[in-house]
């Protein structure tokens, strides 16, 4: 039973090891419209989207020179997308057209006041699909070198302990079967 339960547990580490991966990769490919698992960083967005979270972020498709659907109560990613200051998410309080553009006022949930900064169309990353509370704080330690370290060394670790474990088994097995005969 024990033995049952381990080896559940060895494949579920083994899975969220294999998905934190794939999000990283999949997020950092810097192609046009690409889908983005980006990290929340903070509260602002609680109880909506918690603190650590990753959010899915899909860029509405502009055709023909037309603006984006975005709505109000729309929950949005916008910003500079580098390593020095992260993108913010919060939801879309309000909507000006200026020149013919619209540009969006923005306000995080906990937040008493709108955001100071008007977003135009072309700062924003995509509107938020879903979000997957605290997986963030596993993929911002994947991010680090300790972290990456991990990801690659344990499961690594884990396959080898588990073939050597199996190579002894099975010389085991045979050495009983050779003292039989």
């Amino acid at each position: 039973m024990a033995a049952k339960i381990l080896k559940y547990l060895y494949y579920l580490f083994l899975t969220c090891i294999a998905a934190i991966a794939l999000l990283l990769i999949v997020s950092s490919f810097p192609i046009t419209g690409n889908i983005k698992f980006l990290t929340v960083l903070s509260g602002s967005m609680e109880p909506a989207i918690k603190m650590g979270s990753v959010v899915l972020v899909k860029p509405l498709s502009i055709s023909s020179g037309q603006a984006a659907d975005y709505k109000i109560g729309d929950i949005i990613t916008f910003g500079p997308f580098n390593k020095t200051k992260p993108p913010i998410t919060h939801r879309i309080y309000d909507i000006k057209i200026v020149d013919g553009q619209p540009v969006y006022i923005t306000k995080g949930d906990v937040n008493n006041t709108p955001d100071i900064r008007e977003i135009a169309e072309k700062d924003i990353l995509g509107r938020v699909l879903f979000s997957v509370p605290y997986l963030g704080y596993a993929v911002d330690a994947a991010k680090k070198p300790f972290g990456f370290a991990l990801i690659i060394i344990t499961p690594a670790a884990l396959i080898i302990f588990g073939e050597i474990k199996k190579i002894y088994e099975e010389v085991a097995k045979r050495k009983n079967n050779k003292n039989k005969d």
